[in-house]
């Protein structure tokens, strides 16, 4: 039993199977770095307040003493300022710690990536499963609205929504409108992959018996679309991650002074020059924050199709 993902065949593996797909997963290197660059970044994440607190510096924090102010406002000392206090240098102009406005703002692309990929994966995951498993009109209507979401343009919609919907909880809004745009492609995988599964043996069997649809979908046919819908899951948290930073660098994202990776490389860009730490610090962060997750993501796909592996 199959599924696509990014265009790859993917088994649906028996539950059974799960230790050997944790194995073989692990046996992949790139897998082994990149559970280590997110398990290290989940953890700074976490400990931003502590790590703060133990510099002395919070995410917010004026330091107009580390910059020079007779040049504009580049920082003093070497590499961005760089020193015992400000582990990675400060931030132009201003003087805010570098450090926390990363550790800080890895909160809020790790928050907002993983939430809007929950929310895209359930959706798409409850309405493809009551498409592919009812059929008929309800299965037209659901795939009709499918195919309508994937029809925009997804990043000048979300610019769009995000600019003239209420302000608020401009993090709720990012996670919701992300999510939003994203429910189709995993709707789309588990629609094909319920279809193929409806009429299988132990489906017939467990309707023979007596057992309700309700029961039938969480009890028989979810269990074999785990596989799938993980590997869509640890594939489209990298995409999200890149999508928030490219809407927080558009300047629509989280609003200030809540710090973003994409916000720190919006204002970065008309300091590369005189300060280059200030947009290699961020920029290498997203990359391997992105980097780590696609690399889990490839491992999960390749072991679930051994023979498509290289």
């Amino acid at each position: 039993m199959t599924t696509l993902v990014t265009g790859t065949a993917v088994e649906a593996v028996p539950t059974t199977s799960w230790r050997r797909l944790t194995a073989r997963i692990w046996a992949d290197r790139g897998a082994r770095v990149g559970l280590a660059i997110v398990v290290l970044f989940v953890l700074l994440a976490i400990l931003a307040p502590v790590i703060s607190a133990m510099t002395g510096n919070g995410p917010n924090d004026f330091h107009e003493d580390k910059i020079n102010k007779a040049l504009g406002g580049p920082p003093l000392g070497a590499f961005g300022g760089i020193s015992s206090e400000h582990w990675l240098g400060v931030e132009p102009v201003n003087g805010r710690d570098l450090l926390a406005r990363i550790l800080y703002g890895a909160r809020v692309s790790l928050l907002i990536s993983l939430l809007a990929t929950a929310v895209s994966v359930v959706i798409g995951t409850l309405l493809g499963l009551v498409a592919g498993f009812f059929g008929g009109w309800l299965d037209a209507a659901i795939s009709r609205v499918m195919d309508l979401v994937l029809s925009f343009p997804s990043l000048i919609f979300m610019i769009a929504l995000v600019s003239v919907l209420p302000s608020g909880d401009r993090m709720l809004l990012l996670i919701l409108v992300i999510g939003f745009f994203g429910w189709p492609y995993i709707g789309r995988i588990v629609r094909g992959q319920t279809i193929s599964i409806r009429h299988r043996e132990f489906v017939e069997a467990a309707r023979a018996g007596g057992q309700g649809n309700v029961r039938i979908l969480l009890r028989e046919v979810l269990p074999n679309l785990l596989a799938p819908i993980l590997v869509y899951t640890a594939l489209s948290i990298p995409a999200n991650i890149g999508t928030e930073a490219a809407l927080s660098f558009l300047g629509i994202g989280v609003e200030p002074p809540t710090p973003s990776w994409g916000q720190m490389l919006q204002k970065a860009m008309s300091w590369y020059q005189v300060d280059p730490m200030f947009f290699v610090i961020p920029g290498t962060c997203l990359f391997l924050t992105v980097l780590a997750f696609t690399l889990l993501g490839d491992a999960m796909r390749d072991a679930l199709d051994p023979k498509g592996s290289h």
